[in-house]
């Protein structure tokens, strides 16, 4: 038996002891858990300065960089995300169908664990504890595998919920993480059938789709994000130039910013002396159709082909002008990853036939992208953004990571 092999058994058989814990024995181990990491944070930041370190050396770009690094506050963010998880409502035990048959059967339908979650993520440190608190609460037993830029943060983080775990008599291997970050472990994850339930990628689009065509056990894909923002003819322009400038360059390597923008025509040029400045501010690079490179001139460059579908994770932005609505969606269908969209009008039927017509997990009037999130959702924090359509779709909080059983009592009925 190999060493993930093992690992994958240790979590199963944690998974039954789990999957019957009950709220409050889910919450105190949680509780345990912000308080290891505040009481230790200041270790945390010392394996994340170490990871600082190794990726400014391997010339990580700075989008990345703000990805992979941890803060006082950030982790303050963390802390608190994790006790938002345990004032959320525990879906496990509910019933949600219970009917009477003809026959004198009750049967219902419970909210149970999935079981042994694996999640394969990139350079986001807090991604171990968001998913660790979530898969917690849901009854869930979590594998994390971290991809090696965090290999520090990860250990450590691992390390403090696990001594949590066990301090609040949970087994510590309800929590996990894969120290090997070699490609050949994580293949070995991938096909982990018989120990791991279902897979979630959380990354950018190469890791998602390799995982999805790779692996040898369910997958739930999440986060690819080419994210739309389209300003129309009736768009209140200052808010428009605002909201893009907020999905673009709040956070620019997350899922939910924009990554291309489409522009009615007719407001293009009045709408781009608006935007232009606000994204000077960050010296965003603008790859543009031909009609936007003819008003923009020098400041942008003319788009290739490969724009229209990249996520760029950087302060880069396709630009492309449409001519109407209808136009807008097509590309939008077309060349969107079903993450988050964006309309931003003052007309109401255009807004609705946007809502109805464009196929996303989430989709806005008037707001940046940047709130498909779990916590904005009032969700928690997130595993992920699932943008499927089968099982969980957006945000996926506590709900999103249970299946259901069907519970049956009967009277010696025989069929």
């Amino acid at each position: 038996m190999t060493a993930l092999q093992e690992q994958g058994r240790l979590a199963k058989a944690a998974s039954y002891t789990l999957a019957t814990a009950g709220t409050a024995r889910k919450n105190a181990a949680l509780e345990a858990i912000a308080d290891i990491l505040t009481k230790r944070r200041d270790e945390w930041l010392a394996a994340n300065a170490e990871d600082i370190a190794a990726a400014k050396e391997a010339g990580m770009r700075p989008a990345m960089l703000d990805r992979l690094t941890l803060t006082e506050e950030r982790i303050g963010g963390i802390v608190e995300a994790v006790r938002q998880v345990i004032a959320l409502p525990d879906p496990i035990g509910k019933v949600d169908k219970m009917e009477t048959r003809p026959n004198g059967l009750i049967i219902g339908r419970r909210r149970v664990p999935l079981g042994v979650v694996a999640i394969i993520f990139e350079a986001r440190p807090n991604v171990t504890v968001d998913a660790a608190a979530l898969c917690l609460k849901s009854g869930n037993v979590c594998i994390l595998r971290g991809g090696r830029e965090a290999i520090r943060s990860n250990r450590k983080a691992a390390e403090l919920m696990r001594t949590a775990l066990t301090s609040a008599g949970l087994p510590e291997d309800c929590v996990s993480l894969v120290q090997d970050t070699s490609h050949e472990t994580a293949n070995e994850l991938m096909h982990l059938d018989g120990y791991v339930d279902v897979l979630i990628p959380r990354g950018g689009a190469g890791l998602i789709r390799a995982v999805a065509k790779e692996a040898g056990v369910p997958v739930i894909r999440t986060g690819e994000g080419v994210c739309h923002i389209y300003v129309d003819s009736e768009a209140d322009l200052d808010m428009a130039a605002n909201i893009l400038y907020n999905a673009k360059c709040s956070r620019p390597s997350v899922c939910n910013a924009a990554e291309c923008l489409l522009v009615q025509e007719d407001a293009a040029e009045a709408f781009l002396q608006k935007a232009v400045p606000l994204l000077d501010k960050h010296k965003v690079e603008l790859r543009c159709d031909e009609r936007a490179l003819a008003i923009l001139g020098d400041r942008a460059v003319p788009a290739a082909e490969s724009d229209w579908d990249a996520e760029y994770d950087d302060y880069i932005l396709a630009v492309r002008t449409v001519k109407d609505l209808e136009e807008a969606v097509d590309f939008i269908n077309a060349h969107g990853t079903g993450h988050s969209e964006a309309i931003i009008t003052t007309n109401y039927f255009k807004a609705q036939r946007f809502l109805d017509t464009v196929d996303a997990a989430a989709v806005y009037v008037n707001a940046s992208t940047r709130f498909t999130d779990g916590g904005e959702f009032g969700l928690g924090a997130e595993i992920g953004i699932s943008t499927q359509k089968m099982h969980a779709r957006g945000p996926m909080g506590l709900e999103e990571l249970t299946s259901c059983k069907y519970v049956i009592y009967g009277e010696g009925q025989v069929r």
